[in-house]
């Protein structure tokens, strides 16, 4: 058979070939069109003065500023905060502001609320949500009644003057107070252990909404998915009985008032050791729970480059600790806290190793910001907060090793890279399920390898395979489907386990791991603490690691597209041109990417060379010429099983 070659032969080296891309033509198979994977692709976000074509902040990017001042008060016989706030609030944009938008999550409780009406998780109790005692507004030293609505979980402040653009500044002050949920509030809880009850301590003060060059004011209600906040310095003091302990986000300032002399002596030696260290022990929960209370003792805290926190509060507690390192010599403090019945082999016990472990892990990427790390043993939620986690204290084995580790690595996603997991689910979910994956390769030589959870191939088996029915739904969303959109069928399926897939594709399959880790976290330092989109990951990644990937967006982030490559034919080629073994492929999906070839001859030898992305960008049914001296015996397609291929039948060809 004769083929008509190309002006231009294109030489693409491989590992141990030189691989001659043909133009004969086969007849196109059903849907793969490679003018369609491969056209130009225009990102949702536009590349403007705030934010650049390299996917970084531009020389007009701008973000608001949050510091919060917060007292709060548990009265732990009726299940009630009372808080007190200053919001102190700088607008940075370059537009003046005549209103303030802030988020009232609690009233996500009541009876009415849109979340009450609209979710998939009904519930059966409910409370009042927030009551709003009064706020006022301090600006240019005057003190307004503010002009406010409520409006579900938001509430609206109107300015008796505009706020300045390009560095204004005002305070809120606000006095309110809530019924504290029980156990039905999920992240939010009063939950009772076997001697006494656990207060976890979420969304307990009204936040401001972000305001951003993106969307202006994101002001939609909260209807229980996630959050998008700005960063500041939060210092807030919790009052409760004085036989309670309290964990929370951020630095203890005050631990010599709050913590005997012996916690006070176990606290120092936790934070040298590489051991866990108990600082309050089961007997001394005991004894807690049984003196009861005699007063209310303060606890202060304070927490910087933060843009929220949490508590939680016991008497119940057993704490224990250990020195968590960091790179340049650095350290911080992981911490759990969890009641006696807590207690037990492949239990709580081992929390505070596996909190060490991930968050030094994780560091490599960039390292852990904060004095210290909390696991939180109680209701269950699973749900992170800046320094201090919320898990169930019921977990253990590898549970316990796979959750606290997914929380904590919340702390890069959305913590330290601050993306609006509201509206970019897999922007957190993803890619903290992706480096959570290396995580428990890693723990303790691989003791909890390799992660396989409700998060990651839940079934247990090859994720690449897993993956295929989400793939293969038609009414599955893509990666770019806003969250709160996505049902909770496919929530953990699309946000977690794809968004998580597509960066072990992309680190391992399409750039490597040396192009991909520099740039990855080249990524996260330059978005700590700021807001990126999903359109500045894209170009940052394609201007980092030195690759056009608009295929690999289009087709596994933008689309839900599949992958079925093919291996159609072999024949032998000698013309003027040329002479060698020409091998032919064809896609019968929309989606197709580089893969490993692995050609096996028939004196039992074997070779392995690698297809490049290019291959596919001229033809829809392409082919290769090898120049090799042996014969064949078969040709394999990704003979490792790396990648999502819908059929497996088509990657083998035997020569006859």
């Amino acid at each position: 058979m004769s083929f008509n070659w190309p002006k231009t032969v294109v030489h693409v080296v491989a590992v141990s070939s030189t691989i001659l891309m043909s133009a004969s033509t086969i007849a196109a198979p059903s849907s793969y069109d490679a003018r369609e994977l491969f056209a130009p692709l225009s990102l949702p976000t536009s590349v403007s003065a705030y934010r650049n074509g390299a996917g970084k902040p531009g020389e007009l990017y701008w973000q608001n500023k949050v510091d919060y001042n917060l007292q709060a008060r548990i009265d732990t016989d009726t299940q009630q905060l009372h808080g007190n706030e200053v919001i102190t609030y700088t607008n940075n944009s370059p537009d003046q502001l005549d209103q303030l938008w802030l988020q009232l999550d609690q009233n996500i409780y009541k009876k009415d609320s849109r979340a009450s009406i609209a979710s998939e998780w009904h519930r059966s109790k409910y409370t009042d949500g927030y009551e709003i005692a009064s706020v006022e507004v301090l600006y240019r030293g005057k003190t307004y009644p503010a002009d406010i609505l409520i409006d579900d979980t938001r509430m609206r402040v109107s300015l008796p003057q505009p706020l300045a653009a390009k560095g204004g500044k005002l305070q809120l002050k606000i006095s309110y107070s809530y019924q504290i949920p029980g156990t039905w509030g999920g992240r939010t809880a009063v939950t009772p252990t076997q001697n006494s009850k656990i207060f976890e301590m979420a969304q307990f003060y009204p936040r401001m909404a972000v305001y951003d060059d993106q969307h202006g004011w994101h002001n939609n209600p909260y209807v229980g998915s996630e959050f998008y906040l700005e960063y500041g310095t939060i210092d807030y003091t919790v009052t409760v009985p004085d036989n309670y302990y309290v964990v929370g986000s951020g630095e203890l300032i005050n631990p010599k008032a709050v913590l005997s002399k012996t916690e006070q002596q176990r606290l120092a030696k936790a934070k040298e050791s590489d051991k866990t260290v108990y600082i309050r022990t089961a007997a001394d929960a005991q004894a807690a729970v049984a003196k009861g209370s005699r007063g209310t003792q303060d606890w202060h805290f304070r927490m910087e480059h933060t843009r929220d926190v949490a508590f939680a509060a016991s008497p119940d507690f057993i704490i224990d600790a250990a020195r968590i390192n960091l790179p340049d010599g650095k350290s911080s403090l992981a911490m759990s806290a969890y009641p006696p019945e807590s207690m037990g082999s492949n239990k709580w016990d081992r929390s505070t190793e596996y909190v060490k472990g991930s968050i030094e892990h994780f560091s490599q990427w960039y390292p852990y910001p904060w004095p210290a790390a909390v696991n939180l043993g109680g209701h269950g939620a699973g749900m992170e907060y800046p320094g201090i986690v919320f898990d169930g204290m019921n977990d253990k084995d590898d549970l316990l090793f796979w959750i606290t580790a997914h929380e904590l690595g919340h702390t890069w996603f959305p913590m330290i890279v601050g993306s609006d997991e509201r509206r970019h689910a897999f922007m957190d979910e993803g890619f903290n399920t992706f480096i959570d994956v290396y995580a428990s390769d890693a723990f303790n030589q691989g003791e909890f390898a390799p992660k396989r959870d409700s998060e990651y191939a839940p079934k247990g088996g090859n994720p690449v395979d897993e993956i295929l029915p989400l793939l293969a739904d038609a009414e599955a969303p893509s990666l770019m489907a806003p969250a709160e959109a996505v049902a909770e069928k496919y929530r953990h399926s699309v946000s977690y386990f794809k968004g998580a897939l597509g960066l072990i594709l992309l680190r391992e399959q399409i750039l490597g791991p040396d192009r991909f880790d520099p740039a990855f976290k080249a990524y996260i330092k330059t978005w700590a603490y700021k807001h990126p989109t999903p359109s500045d990951f894209f170009r940052f990644m394609e201007s980092a690691a030195g690759e056009d990937l608009s295929w690999w967006w289009r087709g596994w982030y933008l689309n839900n597209w599949q992958l079925d490559m093919a291996i159609t034919g072999v024949n032998d080629v000698d013309n003027k041109r040329i002479k060698g073994t020409e091998i032919h492929f064809a896609s019968e999906q929309k989606l197709v990417m580089p893969a490993t070839l692995r050609l096996q001859f028939k004196d039992g030898t074997s070779e392995d060379m690698r297809l490049p992305i290019e291959v596919w960008m001229n033809k829809n049914a392409p082919s290769i010429v090898l120049p090799l001296t042996k014969p064949l015996q078969s040709i394999t397609l990704d003979p490792a099983h790396k990648l999502p291929d819908a059929n497996r039948a088509n990657n083998t060809f035997t020569v006859k």
